[in-house]
């Protein structure tokens, strides 16, 4: 019998492309968000056998009687609160990224049969690092020295998940961006935030079909324990005064590809390369002469024994 899969924030950007892969992969999947309006409105877009679950995880009661419902073998955790969000309710966003994820792994460890954690991180673990000063690419490995409020809990985060007896998978994520401008999050708050940081500032982007598929790789492969940093090639490597013009022409134009400086990056801070998987398609304006209108898709391959552990 396949794998039975619960993905936390299953309706989001990232939730819902990884949702779609899990499904393609024939994993049975339960997506789980708050039962809002505009979530019970994407539910109704995911592929058809997908269980839908509306949870507030930062309730133990709601997360024991969600695991009691659903017995997954994985948990894909996706929830969270992201900037600049989080910095308007400080508060809320710990309660979600750092408090919730304690009280899903603390209900996890009390299920009958072993589960598979896999988190969401992000880059942002990293912290500030100056292009001029710090040129060498960051590792796996490299000191996490989160500057931001965001950072620090994705940090905290990560302790709590090594400190588990469950198997855990890491992934952290460069700048998750899509090939369609209606999926990506735009408002005044986050032209305001993109603009306030410094311009020379690098940024790695994923298209998020590609984040998708590493998630859905990750509730299987033989990677528990590990770390691992997820992010485009060379080409998706940008710099923050780009950031600027990508969030006003992705409001205007879909004709873009994964990594075209036209579609907005969701992270702020230097990403991360692959592991176990490349990108094939590279970032490149695509031309208008022949695409009328269509998008390029990124089209990924399996890399034999692991993948690249760095980034810039």
């Amino acid at each position: 019998m396949s794998e039975k899969v619960l993905v936390t924030g299953g309706f989001g950007l990232v939730g819902s492309q990884t949702v779609r892969r899990l499904v393609a992969d024939g994993h049975r999947v339960v997506a789980t968000d708050l039962g809002t309006p505009t979530q019970r409105k994407a539910a109704r877009t995911l592929p058809d056998g997908v269980e839908a679950h509306w949870a507030d995880l930062t309730d133990p009661g709601h997360v024991d009687r969600l695991l009691a419902a659903t017995s997954p073998t994985a948990i894909v955790h996706l929830a969270a609160v992201i900037p600049p969000g989080i910095y308007r309710s400080p508060a809320l966003g710990r309660r979600v990224n750092v408090d919730a994820t304690l009280t899903l792994l603390r209900a996890a460890q009390a299920r009958p049969h072993p589960v598979r954690f896999i988190q969401a991180s992000s880059n942002a673990v990293y912290g500030a690092r100056n292009p001029h000063r710090n040129a060498e690419l960051l590792r796996a490995d490299s000191p996490m020295n989160p500057a931001d409020l965001y950072g620090a809990h994705k940090a905290e985060a990560e302790q709590h998940i090594r400190s588990s007896n469950l198997e855990w998978v890491i992934l952290r994520l460069g700048g998750v961006i899509s090939v369609d401008p209606e999926a990506m999050p735009f408002s005044v708050d986050a032209l305001f935030f993109e603009s306030a940081l410094p311009t020379d500032g690098r940024i790695h982007t994923v298209d998020v079909r590609d984040v998708a598929r590493a998630f859905a790789a990750a509730t299987t492969a033989d990677v528990v324990g590990e770390t691992l940093l997820i992010a485009g090639d060379e080409s998706h490597r940008i710099r923050q005064g780009e950031v600027g013009k990508a969030l006003a022409a992705a409001r205007v134009s879909s004709t873009s590809c994964p990594g075209d400086v036209r579609v907005i990056p969701t992270a702020t801070t230097t990403g991360s390369s692959p592991t176990g998987w490349i990108p094939l398609a590279p970032n490149k304006s695509c031309d208008s002469s022949t695409t009328r209108g269509r998008t390029c898709s990124t089209r990924c391959a399996r890399r034999r024994g692991g993948g690249a552990t760095r980034c810039g």
